[in-house]
């Protein structure tokens, strides 16, 4: 599986929300965030087909649409890319540049020492 663009990565976090959801159902969910026309969704989904990002269920009317990859799989792919390609696939560098930049609270901190503990190093 390819990197997703923004635009893939709105409708998937649609189809991740739901599940057998009709064109519609979706436009509706996206228009406030992308202003997307019904065509325009049409025409992401019918492509993202094509990738095997999305099923189509085209035995009644109406279509119905659902995610063909999960959100976890979707982001192990972009951490993985992340690792690679711009810490050299050196975990401890990926972790220690979030923890510099960004705050973690009390439990989060616990929790990293533990997975830190039971992981074989």
């Amino acid at each position: 599986m390819r990197r997703l663009s923004d635009a893939e990565l709105n409708v998937m976090n649609v189809l991740w929300e739901g599940s057998d959801l009709s064109l519609g159902e979706i436009v509706d969910a996206l228009k406030p965030a992308t202003g997307w026309s019904r065509n325009t969704v049409h025409t992401y989904l019918t492509r993202m087909e094509k990738k095997g990002l999305v099923v189509i269920n085209r035995t009644g009317e109406p279509h119905w649409y659902g995610a063909a990859v999960s959100r976890e799989d979707c982001a192990r792919k972009e951490r993985s890319n992340l690792l690679n390609n711009v810490y050299g696939g050196a975990a401890g560098d990926l972790i220690a540049a979030f923890l510099k930049e960004s705050k973690i609270s009390e439990e989060e901190r616990d929790r990293l020492r533990q997975l830190l503990d039971e992981m074989e190093v």
